[in-house]
């Protein structure tokens, strides 16, 4: 079995027929799949397997203890996302995990994505302690269910949920490998990069109300309808992103309530995801201004935020005295990596992808480059174990 096998044994999995590409969430069939195929893999390779208090799965070789040589990903995804984001770190991790000489593990973060309770990177912020327990418990997703009702159908007790100071002190040094998720690698004539940055990022719920009615009947003077400031912001997060240099500002969330297309809306909410300096508060004065004009009311609330991150410096040296002169690349994608990163030495390889497109089912790396990526990790960990 090679990595790229591994990938085609779970491409049936998740797959979104209306958006294309894969939707797997956490807790939910799809994800719980993915749960069990690890479990059977990792076991066929003789790891003992493990649920760790906040739903992260650990898969080791040898005795769990300090010091441990770690590396894995996550199998959950956005909606409608790639084949390769975080499924091609979990099973290069399968592959190279042999080459470790001593306690090793493969790990599987939760809701990596934030794809159902809106926070990313949940499982690592709840082991790192940079979430607060009772507020990631109480996150809901779409439907209406809570992190902790969700916890409690897939086995787990919430009450347990928080940081795991024995779980974080087994980590020795942390490698996680992923897909590029941008053009970076695209004609440096390399298959991998050794991550260096990850640039600054948070997300914010924008929540306008105003007053439902009909669409046909209500005049356009009489109506206070919370679409229209909600439009200003989607504008707005362009405009002044594109003033920052490095900024990006993206709304790919808007719901409005209830959603019926001769219903002028009742409310709407809508999720802004800031990085690289966004001066968030220059759109937050946009919508306040804009709700106001229009009769309506805006609450913000700020989901998450993380700053900016730069990974180990003497393991990325390690890296590239094993791999060679590969490049060093930053990222604005955020991953488990990031949040470890204050925490315990953590180092990133990424994987070429030849379209640059990531969060979509046109996300690809090729054949060759998956298998490259994965001997290159079982080298760094040979190396790191040693």
């Amino acid at each position: 079995m090679n990595a790229v096998s591994l990938l085609a044994e779970i491409g049936d999995v998740g797959r979104d027929r209306w958006r294309g590409g894969y939707s797997r969430h956490v807790f939910e069939p799809a994800e719980t799949e993915l749960r069990e195929w690890f479990t059977e893999q990792a076991r066929r390779r003789g790891l003992d397997v493990e649920t760790d208090r906040n739903g992260n799965l650990w898969a080791w070789s040898g005795m769990p203890g300090p010091g441990a040589v770690v590396t894995g990903s996550h199998l959950d995804s956005v909606p409608g996302g790639g084949a390769f984001d975080g499924p091609l770190g979990v099973v290069s991790a399968l592959e190279a995990i042999h080459a470790v000489r001593g306690p090793a593990a493969v790990v599987v973060f939760a809701e990596e994505e934030g794809g159902r309770f809106g926070v990313p990177c949940l499982g690592s912020r709840l082991l790192t302690g940079s979430i607060d327990a009772e507020r990631a418990v109480a996150l809901k997703d779409p439907a209406g269910m809570s992190v902790a009702e969700a916890a409690r159908s897939a086995g787990l007790d919430p009450a347990r949920f928080g940081r795991d100071d024995e779980a974080l002190s087994r980590i020795g040094t942390f490698v996680e490998l992923h897909v590029e998720q941008g053009r970076g690698l695209v004609g440096l004539g390399s298959p991998v990069a050794v991550g260096s940055t990850v640039i600054a990022h948070g997300r914010w719920r924008f929540s306008f109300s105003g007053q439902g009615n009909h669409a046909g009947t209500t005049s356009m003077a009489d109506r206070r309808d919370p679409m229209l400031p909600a439009a200003e912001v989607v504008s707005a997060a362009r405009r002044v992103a594109c003033r920052a240099e490095g900024a990006r500002a993206t709304v790919g969330r808007l719901v409005p309530r209830p959603g019926g297309t001769n219903v002028i809306a009742s409310t709407v909410d809508l999720w802004l995801d800031a990085r690289g300096g966004v001066p968030v508060d220059e759109i937050v004065a946009v919508a306040r201004e804009a709700a106001a004009a229009e009769g309506c009311a805006v609450t913000v609330v700020e989901e998450s935020a993380s700053g900016e991150v730069t990974f180990d410096a003497g393991l990325r040296r390690a890296l590239r005295s094993v791999l060679g002169d590969v490049p060093e690349l930053p990222t604005g994608a955020g991953h488990d990596a990031a949040i470890l990163a204050p925490h315990v030495p953590v180092a990133m390889l990424y994987v070429r992808n030849p379209t640059g497109i990531s969060h979509a089912p046109e996300e690809f790396a090729e054949d060759a480059d998956v298998e490259y990526g994965a001997r290159a990790l079982a080298a760094v960990l040979r190396d790191l174990s040693t």
